[in-house]
């Protein structure tokens, strides 16, 4: 369990500490934007990595017996996990998470007039998603902890996009989109135009789910306290 916790924390440290905006600035400063990038995502790899081997080693210690219809929760909402965390990768983001850069005249697309903050919204659905059928204290720390911190990541983004696009730009963003997803659309103060990329994300994102449902079931259903956390 020590094991276990000390990669949490490490990976809690890597996703505060070299974010700050003093930090951040003299990293890519010293080192440029792309090796920056490069670089972190790389140890948020390895972390990562280091978490999942940590925790299989940890002592199985039950919360609840997961009942087979929590393994539903999983598989209902995968499909919309998978599809924030997809479309907001392939989509230019300035306000978030994203792997393509925003260029001059950025306008909202799809996913983005949704949410602001997809690819969090992913996470945090996933680690939710994966709680109810997955009843021991590593998993609901693992889990509870990834959602949190995706959670509390979204105001963190908004204060760095406010600074970096500065107040007029950020004002006239963020009236085309919100953080609570769909919330700009049920509002009407914006309109969602699917495009070509969006429609190819929504289908990488489909591809995805079904291969979650053929090669990761036994993770649903909780075949082996060490596979839940696979």
């Amino acid at each position: 369990m020590a094991e276990f916790l000390l990669a949490i924390s490490a990976f809690i440290a890597a996703h505060v500490i070299p974010p700050m905006p003093p930090i951040r600035t003299f990293l890519i400063g010293r080192i440029g934007r792309p090796l920056y990038i490069f670089a972190y995502s790389l140890l948020s790899l390895a972390l990562l990595a280091w978490i999942v081997v940590a925790a299989r080693r940890a002592p199985y210690i039950a919360l609840w017996d997961p009942a087979p219809w929590q393994a539903l929760v999983a598989v209902a909402l995968m499909p919309l996990a998978f599809w924030f965390i997809v479309a907001g990768l392939a989509e230019p983001n300035p306000l978030s998470i994203s792997l393509r850069p925003a260029g001059p005249g950025f306008v909202p697309g799809p996913i983005v007039t949704i949410t602001r903050h997809p690819v969090l919204w992913g996470f945090m659905i996933w680690a939710a998603a994966h709680i109810p059928a997955n009843g021991d204290v590593v998993s609901l720390i693992l889990f509870g902890g990834m959602f949190v911190l995706a959670l509390g990541a979204m105001p963190i983004l908004d204060r760095r996009a406010r600074r970096q696009l500065g107040e007029r730009s950020w004002q006239a963003l963020a009236q085309t989109t919100s953080i609570l997803p769909f919330a700009v659309l049920l509002t009407r103060k914006a309109t969602l135009r699917p495009d070509g990329p969006f429609a190819v994300s929504t289908a990488v994102a489909v591809l995805a789910y079904f291969w979650f449902l053929l090669e990761g079931h036994r993770i649903l259903i909780g075949l082996s306290p060490l596979a839940r956390l696979s």
